[in-house]
Protein backbone atom coordinates (compact mmCIF):
# COMPACT_ATOMS: atom_id res chain seq x y z
CA UNK A 1 0.00 0.00 0.00
CA UNK A 2 0.99 3.48 -1.17
CA UNK A 3 2.34 5.90 2.13
CA UNK A 4 0.32 8.57 1.34
CA UNK A 5 -3.01 6.23 0.96
CA UNK A 6 -2.34 4.31 4.15
CA UNK A 7 -1.98 7.83 5.67
CA UNK A 8 -5.71 8.59 4.27
CA UNK A 9 -7.24 5.52 4.82
CA UNK A 10 -8.67 6.06 8.21
CA UNK A 11 -9.76 9.41 7.21
CA UNK A 12 -11.74 7.32 4.19
CA UNK A 13 -13.13 4.78 6.62
CA UNK A 14 -14.33 7.52 8.70
CA UNK A 15 -16.14 9.54 5.90
CA UNK A 16 -18.24 6.72 4.46
CA UNK A 17 -19.04 5.05 8.13
CA UNK A 18 -20.89 8.43 8.60
CA UNK A 19 -22.67 8.83 5.23
CA UNK A 20 -26.41 7.68 4.31
CA UNK A 21 -26.61 3.87 3.08
CA UNK A 22 -28.03 3.75 -0.40
CA UNK A 23 -31.28 2.87 -1.37
CA UNK A 24 -31.56 -1.06 -1.18
CA UNK A 25 -29.49 -1.88 1.61
CA UNK A 26 -31.58 -5.33 1.68
CA UNK A 27 -30.19 -7.96 -0.52
CA UNK A 28 -31.95 -10.37 -2.74
CA UNK A 29 -31.58 -13.87 -1.63
CA UNK A 30 -33.10 -17.22 -3.05
CA UNK A 31 -36.76 -17.52 -2.22
CA UNK A 32 -35.98 -21.28 -0.89
CA UNK A 33 -33.12 -20.11 1.59
CA UNK A 34 -35.86 -17.52 2.86
CA UNK A 35 -38.45 -20.65 3.49
CA UNK A 36 -40.15 -19.36 0.24
CA UNK A 37 -41.01 -21.49 -2.77
CA UNK A 38 -39.56 -19.84 -6.75
CA UNK A 39 -42.13 -21.60 -8.33
CA UNK A 40 -44.83 -20.68 -6.15
CA UNK A 41 -43.99 -16.76 -6.32
CA UNK A 42 -44.53 -17.00 -9.75
CA UNK A 43 -48.25 -16.70 -9.40
CA UNK A 44 -47.69 -12.97 -8.27
CA UNK A 45 -46.81 -11.97 -11.27
CA UNK A 46 -49.98 -14.70 -12.92
CA UNK A 47 -51.95 -12.76 -10.36
CA UNK A 48 -51.38 -9.18 -11.51
CA UNK A 49 -50.98 -10.13 -15.44
CA UNK A 50 -54.92 -11.38 -15.13
CA UNK A 51 -56.01 -8.22 -13.73
CA UNK A 52 -53.60 -5.98 -16.55
CA UNK A 53 -54.96 -8.14 -18.92
CA UNK A 54 -58.47 -7.34 -17.53
CA UNK A 55 -57.74 -3.12 -17.52
CA UNK A 56 -58.37 -3.34 -13.83
CA UNK A 57 -55.25 -1.51 -13.50
CA UNK A 58 -52.08 -0.25 -15.34
CA UNK A 59 -49.35 -1.75 -14.00
CA UNK A 60 -48.03 -2.69 -10.75
CA UNK A 61 -45.05 -3.08 -8.54
CA UNK A 62 -45.10 -5.81 -6.25
CA UNK A 63 -42.09 -6.50 -3.29
CA UNK A 64 -42.18 -9.62 -1.03
CA UNK A 65 -39.17 -9.80 1.54
CA UNK A 66 -38.36 -12.46 4.23
CA UNK A 67 -35.95 -13.12 6.89
CA UNK A 68 -33.91 -10.03 5.68
CA UNK A 69 -33.75 -10.82 2.07
CA UNK A 70 -35.66 -9.88 -1.11
CA UNK A 71 -37.41 -12.87 -2.15
CA UNK A 72 -39.77 -11.24 -5.45
CA UNK A 73 -39.67 -8.14 -7.00
CA UNK A 74 -41.27 -7.39 -10.36
CA UNK A 75 -42.36 -4.56 -12.46
CA UNK A 76 -45.81 -5.25 -14.83
CA UNK A 77 -47.88 -3.59 -16.89
CA UNK A 78 -47.29 0.13 -17.89
CA UNK A 79 -46.42 3.52 -16.04
CA UNK A 80 -48.78 5.68 -17.88
CA UNK A 81 -52.09 4.31 -20.11
CA UNK A 82 -51.31 7.12 -22.69
CA UNK A 83 -47.49 6.59 -23.47
CA UNK A 84 -47.65 3.15 -22.92
CA UNK A 85 -44.42 3.18 -20.93
CA UNK A 86 -43.35 0.18 -19.44
CA UNK A 87 -43.79 -0.18 -15.68
CA UNK A 88 -40.39 -0.13 -13.80
CA UNK A 89 -38.81 -1.41 -10.30
CA UNK A 90 -38.10 2.24 -9.29
CA UNK A 91 -40.98 4.44 -10.24
CA UNK A 92 -42.19 6.72 -7.99
CA UNK A 93 -45.24 6.25 -6.74
CA UNK A 94 -47.58 8.43 -4.91
CA UNK A 95 -48.23 6.90 -1.28
CA UNK A 96 -51.71 8.96 -0.27
CA UNK A 97 -52.44 7.41 3.39
CA UNK A 98 -49.49 5.49 3.02
CA UNK A 99 -47.64 8.35 4.49
CA UNK A 100 -49.29 8.29 7.66
CA UNK A 101 -46.98 5.18 9.10
CA UNK A 102 -44.10 7.30 8.71
CA UNK A 103 -45.62 10.27 10.34
CA UNK A 104 -46.12 7.96 13.08
CA UNK A 105 -42.62 7.15 13.34
CA UNK A 106 -41.84 10.41 13.45
CA UNK A 107 -44.14 11.39 16.06
CA UNK A 108 -42.77 8.21 18.59
CA UNK A 109 -39.42 9.11 17.54
CA UNK A 110 -39.90 12.63 19.48
CA UNK A 111 -41.85 10.91 21.85
CA UNK A 112 -38.97 8.68 22.65
CA UNK A 113 -37.28 11.69 23.34
CA UNK A 114 -39.42 13.50 25.63
CA UNK A 115 -40.32 16.29 23.27
CA UNK A 116 -43.96 14.57 23.07
CA UNK A 117 -45.96 12.88 24.69
CA UNK A 118 -49.26 10.99 24.16
CA UNK A 119 -51.29 12.41 26.52
CA UNK A 120 -50.18 16.11 25.33
CA UNK A 121 -52.93 17.68 23.93
CA UNK A 122 -52.81 19.17 20.74
CA UNK A 123 -53.21 23.09 22.31
CA UNK A 124 -49.40 22.38 24.06
CA UNK A 125 -47.91 22.98 20.40
CA UNK A 126 -50.70 25.00 18.45
CA UNK A 127 -51.90 27.03 20.80
CA UNK A 128 -55.12 27.47 18.32
CA UNK A 129 -56.41 24.69 19.44
CA UNK A 130 -56.94 25.23 23.13
CA UNK A 131 -60.27 26.97 21.74
CA UNK A 132 -61.17 23.24 20.17
CA UNK A 133 -64.06 22.44 22.23
CA UNK A 134 -66.95 22.02 20.56
CA UNK A 135 -68.73 18.56 18.95
CA UNK A 136 -71.11 19.52 16.03
CA UNK A 137 -74.16 17.32 16.52
CA UNK A 138 -77.25 16.81 14.33
CA UNK A 139 -80.16 19.63 14.49
CA UNK A 140 -83.47 17.65 14.46
CA UNK A 141 -85.55 17.80 11.35
CA UNK A 142 -82.20 19.93 9.47
CA UNK A 143 -81.32 18.19 6.18
CA UNK A 144 -78.03 16.61 5.56
CA UNK A 145 -75.10 18.85 5.20
CA UNK A 146 -72.91 19.49 1.65
CA UNK A 147 -69.77 18.02 1.54
CA UNK A 148 -67.22 20.78 0.53
CA UNK A 149 -64.31 20.66 -1.05
CA UNK A 150 -61.06 20.98 0.52
CA UNK A 151 -60.38 24.75 -0.20
CA UNK A 152 -63.24 25.24 -1.71
CA UNK A 153 -66.56 26.98 -0.14
CA UNK A 154 -69.46 24.77 1.12
CA UNK A 155 -72.73 26.11 2.30
CA UNK A 156 -72.51 25.82 5.83
CA UNK A 157 -74.32 22.70 7.39
CA UNK A 158 -76.99 22.67 9.90
CA UNK A 159 -75.90 21.40 13.35
CA UNK A 160 -75.72 22.51 16.79
CA UNK A 161 -72.76 22.82 18.57
CA UNK A 162 -71.92 20.82 22.44
CA UNK A 163 -69.25 21.57 24.38
CA UNK A 164 -65.92 18.88 23.75
CA UNK A 165 -65.69 16.65 27.33
CA UNK A 166 -61.60 17.35 27.04
CA UNK A 167 -59.12 18.34 24.07
CA UNK A 168 -57.89 16.23 21.77
CA UNK A 169 -54.51 14.70 21.76
CA UNK A 170 -51.83 13.43 20.41
CA UNK A 171 -52.71 10.31 21.14
CA UNK A 172 -56.28 10.79 19.78
CA UNK A 173 -54.41 11.71 16.23
CA UNK A 174 -52.68 8.97 16.13
CA UNK A 175 -55.43 6.20 16.47
CA UNK A 176 -57.87 8.34 14.41
CA UNK A 177 -60.30 9.12 17.66
CA UNK A 178 -60.36 12.75 17.45
CA UNK A 179 -63.10 13.96 15.90
CA UNK A 180 -61.11 16.31 13.71
CA UNK A 181 -62.48 16.26 10.58
CA UNK A 182 -63.48 12.73 10.53
CA UNK A 183 -66.10 12.65 7.93
CA UNK A 184 -69.03 14.41 10.29
CA UNK A 185 -70.89 17.16 10.45
CA UNK A 186 -68.03 19.50 11.08
CA UNK A 187 -66.03 17.66 8.34
CA UNK A 188 -68.79 18.78 6.05
CA UNK A 189 -68.36 22.23 6.83
CA UNK A 190 -64.49 22.45 7.20
CA UNK A 191 -63.76 24.17 3.75
CA UNK A 192 -65.78 26.76 4.26
CA UNK A 193 -64.55 27.58 8.12
CA UNK A 194 -60.22 26.51 7.45
CA UNK A 195 -60.19 26.71 3.47
CA UNK A 196 -56.91 25.49 2.50
CA UNK A 197 -54.82 28.05 -0.32
CA UNK A 198 -51.83 26.19 -2.86
CA UNK A 199 -49.35 29.23 -0.85
CA UNK A 200 -50.14 27.54 2.53
CA UNK A 201 -47.47 25.85 4.43
CA UNK A 202 -48.54 23.47 7.60
CA UNK A 203 -47.54 26.39 9.76
CA UNK A 204 -49.98 28.91 8.02
CA UNK A 205 -53.16 26.23 7.46
CA UNK A 206 -53.22 23.94 10.52
CA UNK A 207 -54.18 26.36 13.28
CA UNK A 208 -57.42 27.00 10.54
CA UNK A 209 -58.72 24.00 11.72
CA UNK A 210 -59.18 24.94 15.49
CA UNK A 211 -62.48 26.95 13.88
CA UNK A 212 -63.54 23.02 12.80
CA UNK A 213 -66.29 21.71 15.44
CA UNK A 214 -64.94 18.00 15.99
CA UNK A 215 -67.36 15.50 14.66
CA UNK A 216 -67.06 13.47 18.25
CA UNK A 217 -65.94 13.10 21.66
CA UNK A 218 -63.07 12.55 21.37
CA UNK A 219 -61.74 9.05 22.19
CA UNK A 220 -64.98 7.77 21.66
CA UNK A 221 -65.41 6.10 18.10
CA UNK A 222 -62.87 5.19 15.67
CA UNK A 223 -63.84 7.87 12.43
CA UNK A 224 -60.96 8.05 9.64
CA UNK A 225 -59.71 11.64 9.59
CA UNK A 226 -57.79 11.26 6.14
CA UNK A 227 -55.68 14.61 5.88
CA UNK A 228 -56.39 16.66 8.92
CA UNK A 229 -55.48 14.81 11.85
CA UNK A 230 -51.95 13.51 10.50
CA UNK A 231 -51.12 16.84 8.97
CA UNK A 232 -51.66 18.27 12.88
CA UNK A 233 -49.29 15.83 13.39
CA UNK A 234 -46.38 16.72 10.85
CA UNK A 235 -46.98 20.39 12.02
CA UNK A 236 -46.23 18.87 15.77
CA UNK A 237 -43.01 17.15 14.36
CA UNK A 238 -41.85 21.04 13.43
CA UNK A 239 -42.81 22.49 16.42
CA UNK A 240 -41.20 20.15 18.81
CA UNK A 241 -38.39 19.30 16.38
CA UNK A 242 -37.80 22.83 15.32
CA UNK A 243 -37.41 22.11 11.75
CA UNK A 244 -39.65 22.12 9.10
CA UNK A 245 -41.45 18.31 8.25
CA UNK A 246 -39.53 17.79 4.95
CA UNK A 247 -36.19 18.47 6.61
CA UNK A 248 -37.14 16.67 9.79
CA UNK A 249 -37.74 13.22 7.94
CA UNK A 250 -34.76 13.55 5.74
CA UNK A 251 -32.45 14.13 8.19
CA UNK A 252 -34.04 11.98 10.89
CA UNK A 253 -35.71 9.21 8.89
CA UNK A 254 -35.43 8.98 5.33
CA UNK A 255 -31.88 9.85 4.29
CA UNK A 256 -30.14 7.47 7.52
CA UNK A 257 -32.44 4.82 6.25
CA UNK A 258 -30.72 5.31 2.68
CA UNK A 259 -34.83 6.54 1.11
CA UNK A 260 -32.99 8.61 -1.50
CA UNK A 261 -36.38 8.46 -3.61
CA UNK A 262 -38.73 9.19 -0.67
CA UNK A 263 -40.03 12.36 -0.22
CA UNK A 264 -43.50 15.24 -0.99
CA UNK A 265 -42.77 15.69 -4.86
CA UNK A 266 -40.08 14.49 -7.53
CA UNK A 267 -37.58 17.11 -8.54
CA UNK A 268 -36.83 17.69 -11.82
CA UNK A 269 -34.06 14.77 -12.47
CA UNK A 270 -36.56 12.27 -11.28
CA UNK A 271 -40.05 13.27 -12.35
CA UNK A 272 -40.75 11.15 -15.43
CA UNK A 273 -40.58 8.04 -12.59
CA UNK A 274 -43.61 9.64 -11.32
CA UNK A 275 -46.44 6.86 -12.18
CA UNK A 276 -49.49 8.20 -13.34
CA UNK A 277 -52.38 8.15 -11.91
CA UNK A 278 -55.71 6.33 -13.90
CA UNK A 279 -59.28 5.43 -13.47
CA UNK A 280 -61.68 3.40 -14.26
CA UNK A 281 -64.44 4.59 -17.22
CA UNK A 282 -66.86 2.35 -19.03
CA UNK A 283 -64.69 2.85 -21.91
CA UNK A 284 -61.47 1.83 -19.70
CA UNK A 285 -58.68 3.28 -17.96
CA UNK A 286 -57.72 6.97 -18.28
CA UNK A 287 -55.32 8.91 -16.99
CA UNK A 288 -55.45 11.80 -14.31
CA UNK A 289 -53.67 14.72 -13.95
CA UNK A 290 -52.56 15.14 -10.63
CA UNK A 291 -50.10 17.86 -9.24
CA UNK A 292 -48.05 17.62 -5.94
CA UNK A 293 -47.25 20.58 -3.76
CA UNK A 294 -43.91 21.87 -3.03
CA UNK A 295 -44.47 24.08 0.11
CA UNK A 296 -47.31 21.76 1.85
CA UNK A 297 -45.51 19.09 3.31
CA UNK A 298 -48.55 16.95 4.46
CA UNK A 299 -47.60 13.49 6.51
CA UNK A 300 -51.32 12.61 6.25
CA UNK A 301 -51.09 11.78 2.29
CA UNK A 302 -48.09 14.03 0.37
CA UNK A 303 -45.67 11.53 -0.13
CA UNK A 304 -44.00 9.44 -2.83
CA UNK A 305 -41.97 6.60 -3.01
CA UNK A 306 -40.70 3.86 -4.58
CA UNK A 307 -41.08 -0.20 -3.13
CA UNK A 308 -37.83 -0.74 -2.49
CA UNK A 309 -37.43 2.60 -0.54
CA UNK A 310 -41.03 1.54 1.16
CA UNK A 311 -39.12 -1.85 2.69
CA UNK A 312 -36.22 -0.36 3.80
CA UNK A 313 -38.78 1.74 6.07
CA UNK A 314 -41.44 -1.54 6.76
CA UNK A 315 -37.79 -3.86 6.71
CA UNK A 316 -37.13 -1.39 10.07
CA UNK A 317 -40.20 -1.48 11.73
CA UNK A 318 -39.85 -5.45 11.39
CA UNK A 319 -36.48 -5.79 13.32
CA UNK A 320 -38.28 -3.99 15.93
CA UNK A 321 -36.67 0.12 15.26
CA UNK A 322 -33.57 -0.66 14.13
CA UNK A 323 -31.85 -1.16 10.31
CA UNK A 324 -28.00 -1.58 9.67
CA UNK A 325 -26.58 -1.18 13.07
CA UNK A 326 -28.76 2.01 13.23
CA UNK A 327 -31.66 2.50 16.04
CA UNK A 328 -34.79 4.44 15.08
CA UNK A 329 -36.90 3.28 18.10
CA UNK A 330 -37.14 0.48 20.53
CA UNK A 331 -38.34 -2.79 20.13
CA UNK A 332 -41.49 -1.43 23.01
CA UNK A 333 -42.04 1.73 21.01
CA UNK A 334 -42.49 -0.54 17.94
CA UNK A 335 -44.39 -2.66 19.90
CA UNK A 336 -46.74 -0.23 21.54
CA UNK A 337 -47.45 1.24 17.72
CA UNK A 338 -48.28 -2.17 16.61
CA UNK A 339 -50.59 -2.56 19.77
CA UNK A 340 -54.42 -2.71 19.62
CA UNK A 341 -55.50 0.56 21.09
CA UNK A 342 -59.11 0.99 19.72
CA UNK A 343 -60.64 -2.43 21.00
CA UNK A 344 -63.47 -3.30 18.55
CA UNK A 345 -64.32 0.13 16.92
CA UNK A 346 -62.07 0.10 13.72
CA UNK A 347 -64.18 -2.93 12.80
CA UNK A 348 -66.82 -2.70 9.91
CA UNK A 349 -65.03 1.20 9.46
CA UNK A 350 -63.86 2.74 6.22
CA UNK A 351 -63.39 -0.71 4.39
CA UNK A 352 -61.93 -2.48 7.43
CA UNK A 353 -63.47 -6.01 7.69
CA UNK A 354 -66.35 -6.40 10.43
CA UNK A 355 -64.17 -8.74 13.00
CA UNK A 356 -61.32 -9.82 13.54
CA UNK A 357 -59.21 -6.17 13.27
CA UNK A 358 -57.66 -3.50 15.40
CA UNK A 359 -55.92 -0.12 15.03
CA UNK A 360 -52.70 1.18 16.48
CA UNK A 361 -50.65 4.00 15.82
CA UNK A 362 -51.03 4.98 13.02
CA UNK A 363 -51.91 1.77 11.24
CA UNK A 364 -54.63 -1.18 11.27
CA UNK A 365 -53.09 -4.32 13.66
CA UNK A 366 -54.79 -7.82 12.86
CA UNK A 367 -55.68 -9.40 15.42
CA UNK A 368 -57.51 -12.34 13.84
CA UNK A 369 -57.21 -12.89 10.36
CA UNK A 370 -59.68 -15.91 10.04
CA UNK A 371 -62.26 -13.39 11.03
CA UNK A 372 -61.23 -10.75 9.27
CA UNK A 373 -61.01 -12.70 6.26
CA UNK A 374 -57.38 -11.89 5.51
CA UNK A 375 -54.28 -14.07 3.97
CA UNK A 376 -51.80 -12.83 6.32
CA UNK A 377 -50.63 -13.87 10.16
CA UNK A 378 -52.18 -12.97 13.51
CA UNK A 379 -50.17 -9.62 14.55
CA UNK A 380 -49.90 -8.07 11.27
CA UNK A 381 -49.60 -4.68 10.40
CA UNK A 382 -49.84 -1.87 7.55
CA UNK A 383 -51.76 0.30 5.81
CA UNK A 384 -53.26 1.51 2.33
CA UNK A 385 -53.12 5.08 0.40
CA UNK A 386 -56.32 5.77 -1.99
CA UNK A 387 -53.90 5.53 -4.77
CA UNK A 388 -54.12 2.33 -4.58
CA UNK A 389 -50.63 1.31 -2.69
CA UNK A 390 -50.10 -0.82 0.58
CA UNK A 391 -47.74 -2.99 2.79
CA UNK A 392 -48.08 -5.61 5.57
CA UNK A 393 -45.40 -6.70 8.31
CA UNK A 394 -45.77 -9.85 9.66
CA UNK A 395 -43.47 -10.36 12.60
CA UNK A 396 -45.25 -14.19 12.75
CA UNK A 397 -43.44 -14.76 9.10
CA UNK A 398 -40.71 -12.29 9.52
CA UNK A 399 -42.53 -10.89 6.12
CA UNK A 400 -43.10 -7.54 4.24
CA UNK A 401 -45.15 -7.06 1.47
CA UNK A 402 -45.69 -4.48 -0.91
CA UNK A 403 -48.10 -3.74 -3.36
CA UNK A 404 -47.92 -0.42 -5.72
CA UNK A 405 -50.21 0.57 -8.31
CA UNK A 406 -52.11 3.94 -8.82
CA UNK A 407 -55.73 3.92 -9.68
CA UNK A 408 -57.89 1.82 -11.88
CA UNK A 409 -59.74 -1.09 -9.66
CA UNK A 410 -56.84 -3.09 -7.85
CA UNK A 411 -58.78 -4.14 -4.45
CA UNK A 412 -59.38 -7.74 -5.96
CA UNK A 413 -55.88 -7.75 -7.44
CA UNK A 414 -54.53 -7.05 -3.71
CA UNK A 415 -56.41 -9.80 -2.58
CA UNK A 416 -55.06 -12.58 -5.13
CA UNK A 417 -51.69 -10.94 -4.23
CA UNK A 418 -52.09 -11.42 -0.89
CA UNK A 419 -53.38 -15.42 -1.49
CA UNK A 420 -50.40 -15.67 -4.02
CA UNK A 421 -47.37 -14.36 -1.29
CA UNK A 422 -49.48 -17.02 1.21
CA UNK A 423 -49.69 -20.45 -0.64
CA UNK A 424 -45.74 -19.51 -1.56
CA UNK A 425 -44.24 -20.05 2.52
CA UNK A 426 -43.20 -23.36 2.75
CA UNK A 427 -41.28 -23.31 5.95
Amino acid sequence: MQPLLRAWLPVIVVVLAGLPLAAGSIPIGKAEDVGMSTERLKRIGEAVQRHVTAGDVAGAVTLVARRGKIAHFEAQGVMDVDTKKPMAKDNLFRLASMSKPITGVAVMMLVEEGKIRLNDPVSRFIPEFASLNKVAVPRPGAPAAPQGRQGGAAAAPQYDIVSANRQITIADLLKHGSGLVSGGLGAADAARLAPRTPADTLATYIPKLAAVPLDFQPGTLWRYSGSAGFDVLSRVVEIASGQTYDKFLQDRLLGPLGMQDTGFFAPAGKAARVVTMSESTPNGLRAVARTDSTVYFSGAGGMMSTAEDYLQFAQMMLNGGELNGRRYLSPQTIALMTSNHTGDMVNGQFGRPPRGMGFGLSMQVVMDPVAADLRVSKGAYGWAGGTGVSFWVEPAEQLVSIYFIQGGSGGQMRADVENAIRQAIIN
